[in-house]
């Protein structure tokens, strides 16, 4: 497909430098400026993000930057520096890296910033959207912009919209410790295609919207407001071809042979950002641990860690320093000689070739975090061996563990267990070396940064054609308000009306799903205007349509029609005797007690299992074994066992919702309309009933003969005080 890529994230691939009163950008490091270069190189891509805190303070310098920023493609975001705090230090950095990461101790005690993170997902928003023209693909990047894919989509119906996250999904327990769990989930549905660096990150994404939202992943897709959103696994590459290429350059060579040479002893390498997700303190006491077991590697090993510096104000990040300083003057202290310094303690940032000379003079490279996304250092390392030796000590909590089985993996908790694995790692025999490099470097330059970009591209652009090829689901304006229209010019209209998930949403409990004042008022309205019959058909039982309607002026049908009020009287419709009712019941009391949260409702002509309240994933498998228990059970008997919205129910056959509309059948023919809404299976039994000119309007998702749809409660309600004016 044809049309720009407009690269988001929070940061750009360039930075501001001030030179004295001058502006200029400078290049951007880290795995997503280099990952995506490729693609903001080629064709009229635009890069939309902040500049940083160095950007241009007045108009004067905005106009300075202008002809740089439009040569390299990059549309800046303004943001002062209360808005960037709140956003990126407070919510981003502050709740949601930690939680993402299971480093719950550093959780602040209240989350304070999330209005701050909404607020700039919004900035962002407005901007992609000005930017935005028809054929575009818009690919969002990472956890400080979760909320932006459903905003867009609220601007751009017809967008492609990708979104992907470079740290790991947490398991559905921890994240949803978060306060605003339900928020973000339906910020990054605003996506066609949502990508992650391992399917375990999928896996624990698709349990989050089954938990929390109640919406199951069929293998990759789910679906949301009549749209499918797909998942995706891709692991992020690297430009393994240009490490290659500086491994190469005479300069890096000539710093290798320096560095091997300087005192004989053999290299242990840790290159991370100072960041407690990287597991260095851990990693210094495996070092440690090491060289009290192995008296014999003193003096012949040392180990060089690098520490970038990292959000250097912010408490968290002073202490890891301080231990890892404190913890490397412990080693000193215990075993440093004249002659011999154990660790070299790097707190910098380090140029390319720098680092390739590093990575080319290792005997072994540690890369041990507690959590990691990815982590590129590893395939950095992989790509730069073009002598085809060293060794990787990989963390298994590394999403890149996956790609890489030749690694010697550790349990980065475990030090004894680490420790042993740095003594293997050193003593590995050059051939064995040689077997795994070579098939880790094949490996990596299978699957480099251009194979990752072109391939979510791919899968964005063939996720968006398929859903270009779908019929919209969900009907359109002009739709509805014809509806509107002929509800209004009909001198009869009958509404019959469906109460859970139709005018009230779904509860967790259905005692909780109380009218509220607005719904009382509406429905009194509608039952008072001349030329309007109003029917709520339900399949509760009597009790709680009498006590939350039994004022209107409305008739009342509960249990599916079993039971119906006229003139404030309830009448029972005949039905056969139920022999079946009591072991039935057994049933389902032993499935409620065997599921926590599942209740059972006993009701007058049927008994329903409920299970809205139980754990989402547990429910539904109790739910389909008591479904096919309950049909082989009762197969030769006259009883219907149907699923509906979390509850399986168990009815009389030919006791139905479709017997309403026997009722009102009089006045369709004499030319009024009957319009029927209802969100479930019981409901599909009303518009089937419904004659000719009838019209059917189905709530939410799920299969449905409708032929109209609207999205929830809300879209029902709009649709009913228009009819009433």
């Amino acid at each position: 497909m044809s049309g720009r890529c407009l690269i988001v994230s929070s940061r750009l691939p360039v930075s501001v430098a001030r030179e004295g009163d001058t502006l200029a950008l400078r290049p951007s490091s880290g795995g997503l400026a280099t990952g995506l270069a490729g693609v903001h190189a080629a064709g009229e891509s635009r890069w939309i993000g902040w500049l940083g805190p160095e950007g241009p303070a007045t108009p004067e310098e905005e106009r300075a930057l202008a002809p740089a920023l439009a040569a390299g493609r990059i549309t800046p975001i303004a943001l002062d520096a209360a808005e960037w705090k709140g956003f990126y230090e407070g919510y981003s950095n502050g709740l949601l890296w930690p939680l993402f990461h299971y480093a719950t101790a550093q959780l602040p005690l209240e989350v304070r910033d999330f209005d701050a993170y909404a607020a700039v997902n919004a900035r962002f928003a407005d901007a992609v959207a000005t930017e935005w023209r028809p054929g575009d693909r818009i690919w969002v990047h990472d956890y400080q912009l979760l909320l932006l894919p459903e905003l867009l989509r609220r601007r751009l119906p017809g967008a492609r919209i990708g979104f992907f996250l470079h740290i790991p999904w947490p398991s559905s327990e921890v994240f949803r410790q978060l306060p605003e769990r339900e928020r973000l989930l339906r910020g990054l549905l605003g996506a066609d295609l949502i990508g992650f660096h391992t399917p375990s990150y999928l896996r624990h994404f698709a349990s989050a919207l089954l938990r929390l939202l109640g919406l199951r992943v069929d293998i990759d897709t789910t679906t949301w407001r009549g749209r499918n959103v797909r998942l995706g696994v891709f692991p992020m590459g690297i430009d393994a071809a240009g490490f290659a290429a500086t491994a190469a350059e005479p300069g890096v060579e000539k710093e290798v042979e320096a560095l091997r040479g300087e005192t004989g002893s053999r290299l242990l390498l840790g290159i991370d950002r100072l960041d407690y997700t990287k597991g260095i303190l851990r990693r210094l006491v495996a070092f440690e641990r090491l060289l009290e077991e192995r008296p014999e590697l003193r003096g012949s090993v040392r180990l060089v860690q690098v520490a970038v510096p990292s959000r250097e104000d912010v408490d968290a990040y002073q202490t890891l320093r301080r231990q890892a300083e404190e913890r490397i003057g412990r080693i000193h202290g215990a075993f440093a000689t004249p002659q011999w310094v154990p660790v070299h303690w790097l707190y910098r940032g380090l140029e390319r070739e720098e680092v390739v000379a590093l990575y080319r003079a290792a005997d072994v490279l540690v890369v041990t975090p507690l959590r990691d996304g990815m982590n590129l250092v590893a395939k950095e390392f992989v790509a730069s061996r073009t002598d085809e030796d060293g060794v990787l000590v990989l963390s298994e909590f590394a999403g890149v563990a996956g790609e890489l089985a030749e690694a010697i993996h550790v349990n980065p908790y475990d030090i004894a267990g680490t420790a042993d694995a740095l003594a293997r790692a050193l003593a590995l025999p050059r051939a064995e070396r040689r077997a795994r490099m070579r098939a880790m470097r094949e490996r990596v330059f299978a699957w480099d940064d251009t194979r990752w970009t072109q391939s979510f591209l791919r899968a964005l652009d063939a996720e968006a054609e398929g859903t270009a090829a779908r019929p919209a689901r969900y009907s359109a304006p002009e739709e509805l308000e014809a509806l509107v229209a002929r509800a209004r010019g009909s001198e009869r209209c009958v509404l019959l009306l469906d109460y859970d998930g139709t005018l009230v949403p779904f509860a967790p409990a259905p005692e909780l799903a109380l009218p509220d004042p607005a719904l009382h008022e509406l429905l009194r309205r509608l039952g008072e205007t001349p030329g309007i019959e109003l029917h709520v058909v339900s399949g509760r039982g009597r009790e709680s349509l009498e006590r939350w309607l039994g004022a209107l002026p409305l008739m009342l049908h509960a249990e599916h029609g079993a039971l119906v009020r006229r003139g404030g009287v309830w009448e029972a419709r005949p039905r056969p005797a139920d022999p079946w009712r009591e072991r039935v019941l057994a049933i389902l009391r032993d499935f409620a007690e065997r599921t926590p949260g599942a209740r059972v409702e006993e009701k007058e002509s049927c008994l329903a299992w409920h299970y809205r309240a139980a754990d989402a994933e547990y429910g539904e498998r109790q739910a389909r074994e008591l479904e096919v228990h309950l049909r082989e059970l009762l197969s030769n008997l006259p009883v219907e066992v149907v699923q509906g919205a979390k509850l399986v129910e168990v009815r009389p056959q030919g006791v139905h919702k479709g017997l309403v509309v026997a009722e009102v059948a009089a006045i369709a023919a004499a030319g009024g309309l009957l319009i029927a809404i209802g969100d479930d299976l019981t409901d599909e039994d009303l518009f089937a009933a419904l004659p000719p000119g009838g019209v059917a309007v189905h709530v939410g998702e799920g299969e449905s003969a409708a032929p109209l749809r609207v999205i929830d409660s809300d879209a029902v309600r709009e649709i009913l005080a228009r009819i009433v004016g």
